[in-house]
């Protein structure tokens, strides 16, 4: 039987039908915002310690992708790995500024650094924005209706 054009997707396919959310070009700026504030530390970090220096080369570059594809195609998924990426980079700064890990205990305490203020409040600001358009996304869905398959699937 042919699906109607009206016919909402299968819980399988919604994962990756783009939500136009209008967050996401804020969440993009932020996600921005935290990948330029690693830029100037990533060398005396490669330096000083090495795995730290490419954990931050390796953020940046996510934080610039997922800029990107939040402003092309904001899927679920998509928001979904911004919520990942955001609150693993804010729970990395916690543990490295209570915590001395290795090569970098001089971190310990150290919550004033500007672009460490910088990093952590907009990498916190995009894992709020993501998690508010995913939120919005499940509540227009429950308020319409179209997760009838998942009730399909309970009789």
């Amino acid at each position: 039987m042919a699906r109607h054009a009206s016919s909402p997707s299968p819980p399988s396919q919604s994962r990756h039908v783009p939500l136009h959310h209008p967050l996401r070009f804020p969440a993009a700026a932020l996600l921005l915002i935290a990948g330029i504030a690693h830029i100037p530390i990533t060398p005396e970090h490669l330096e000083e310690a090495p795995y730290i220096g490419i954990l931050f080369i390796a953020l940046t570059v996510v934080c610039f992708a997922l800029a990107l594809m939040l402003l092309r195609h904001d899927t679920p998924l998509v928001w979904t790995a911004v919520v990942a990426v955001t609150v693993a980079a804010v729970l990395t700064y916690l543990v490295s500024r209570m915590t001395a890990l290795p090569q970098i205990a001089d971190d310990v305490g150290n919550w004033t650094d500007p672009l460490g203020l910088v990093s952590i409040a907009s990498e916190f600001l995009a894992a709020t924005l993501a998690a508010a358009a995913l939120a919005s996304r499940q509540a227009q869905k429950s308020a319409t209706g179209t997760n009838r398959y998942s009730r399909a699937a309970n009789r």
